[in-house]
């Protein structure tokens, strides 16, 4: 286990030094100006941020992943099937509902909208689309069909939200199909549709076992958008706090409260696999020990996580914003960039989504092309989101033709392709953006936007769902080119065949 978790620390230092250099070595010229305390405050963070990122790894492999795949293949394999839809839309609505990023969201809006009404919705939204994701596999129906179909019925309530004079709730409704695939529910809900393919799906179809966080990232945006249409009313906002965190107790105060959140966003997976393994599946007592042991590394990881986001990279996200923005406008776009492309690789969904797709594919889409086409693609989408705040125009500029080309590959590429693009989109839009870049992103726009709190709401909210759009055309573009060199090879190959003469034809045949 120690030599497991030396590995993941290894491949979690490599993901989280890049950020935190770059902006150290940021401060260290005059583009921005940090105190000690800030300085040396963030630098802690990040080291105890590798620490989390190598357990909740751990864990995910050893205890998430399995839970995911247990499920998946033990309810269809017993001829529960019927259990398996119930299971699968009690568990979008309960994890969801236990997802802390999606309280702040519905903060946002709950002078217009009560919480509660948001969140059930979101919740519903989910569990429904997470029980289409498996009747996807059963009925053998096209991630791409499938897509297309549901995101013209968003672009048709998205009329109707802007004619019912509701367009501010646009960027909360493209986000909030990020916020609902967090840290804990990628690995399972990835683990599941892996499950269930390989119990109910086409041996033959790797494309089957991914899709489920494309689908389950389209509930949660249908559901806001339907709301935004009936809502009346002014959506406010107002900036949160982003004083950097010094005090021992407050640190301590962070810690607790982000215990209480994992604990609550875990609890429902936890509750129903054990109830499911007491009542199905019967594991041995070895494998659930394993488990169980896997559960706390998740646990503990995800809390190291998550209160050193909170304490040292938030704050210094904004700073950094704030600082860019009033005194060096000009390296904003270059800086986002660079902050997009290096950002990404200390998700820690992202190491679980590699894995499984280079399992998935036997190697025909590595690690390392994954990593580089989404650290490409959240670059650019965090690039575009500054430069929407810039100039202050609609996030619909954006995510309409943005959905139209990732839509349109998907009819020329591998399905294979399709599938994991969606997916990676989802969770590319974790954490570490919601709390590191986003804040980077509201200081920009507060300073920007004359030191108001009026257009953060419509300008800088909607960066989520930038960051989730991105990645669909760069893995699909990756498709399209494998696509086209072999079809070039072949013609290659073909006229050199054609080019010799007869003699030698006849000896190479």
């Amino acid at each position: 286990m120690l030599k497991a978790l030396w590995i993941k620390f290894k491949e979690s230092a490599l993901s989280v030094l890049p950020v935190a250099l770059i902006v150290l070595l940021l401060n260290c010229t005059p583009i921005v100006n940090f105190t000690t305390t800030e300085t040396v405050i963030f630098a802690c963070s990040s080291l105890v941020l590798i620490l989390g990122i190598s357990l909740f790894n751990l864990g995910a492999d050893i205890a998430m992943t399995p839970m995911g795949e247990q499920i998946g293949s033990a309810l269809p394999k017993a001829g529960r099937f019927k259990t398996l839809l119930l299971v699968c839309f009690l568990m979008g609505i309960f994890i969801t509902v236990a997802e802390p990023d999606l309280s702040v969201l519905a903060s946002q809006v709950k002078e217009v909208i009560s919480s509660t009404a948001l969140i059930l919705s979101i919740g519903l939204g989910v569990g429904i689309f997470l029980v289409l994701s498996v009747l996807k596999i059963v009925f053998r129906i096209s991630l791409s069909s499938l897509l297309t179909f549901f995101y013209m019925l968003l672009f048709a309530l998205v009329s109707l939200v802007i004619i019912n004079g509701n367009a501010a709730f646009l960027p909360l409704a493209f986000d909030s199909g990020g916020v609902t695939t967090g840290p804990i529910t990628v690995p399972f809900i990835m683990a599941l549709g892996m499950g269930v393919s390989a119990s109910l799906g086409d041996k033959r179809d790797r494309e089957s076992s991914f899709g489920f966080i494309a689908l389950c990232s389209i509930g949660p945006i249908l559901a806001v958008m339907a709301l935004g249409i009936f809502a009346k009313g002014e959506i406010h906002y107002t900036i949160p706090s982003y004083d950097m965190v010094t005090d021992a107790g407050d640190v301590m105060s962070t810690v607790l409260h982000t215990m209480q959140e994992v604990a609550i966003a875990l609890l429902p997976i936890v509750a129903c696999f054990f109830i499911l393994q007491i009542v199905f599946m019967r594991l041995p007592k070895k494998r659930i020990l394993q488990i169980v042991v896997g559960i706390f590394y998740t646990f503990f990881g995800l809390v190291i996580f998550l209160a050193a986001v909170s304490v040292g990279f938030m704050p210094i996200g904004y700073r950094l914003g704030t600082q860019l923005a009033e005194q060096h406008p000009a390296w904003l776009i270059s800086i986002a960039f660079i902050l997009g492309v290096t950002v990404v690789l200390a998700e820690p969904a992202i190491h679980v989504l590699k894995r499984q797709v280079e399992t998935v594919t036997g190697g025909a889409v590595s690690k390392r092309s994954m990593l580089i086409a989404l650290s490409v693609g959240v670059g650019v989408s965090i690039t575009l989101s500054v430069i929407r705040i810039i100039f202050g125009f609609s996030i619909l500029y954006y995510v309409i033709p943005g959905y139209f080309i990732s839509l349109g590959l998907s009819f020329f590429v591998p399905k294979l392709y399709t599938a994991i693009a969606f997916d990676s989109g989802g969770v590319a839009s974790g954490p570490l953006t919601s709390t590191f870049i986003l804040p980077f992103v509201i200081g920009i726009c507060y300073v920007l936007n004359g030191y108001t709190d009026a257009a953060i709401l419509s300008d800088a909210f909607g960066l989520v769902a930038m960051v989730a759009m991105t990645p669909l055309i760069t893995i699909q573009a990756l498709g399209f080119k494998s696509i086209a060199s072999k079809h070039l090879r072949e013609r290659s190959a073909m006229k050199r065949i054609l080019d010799e003469d007869d003699e030698q034809i006849i000896r190479f045949m």
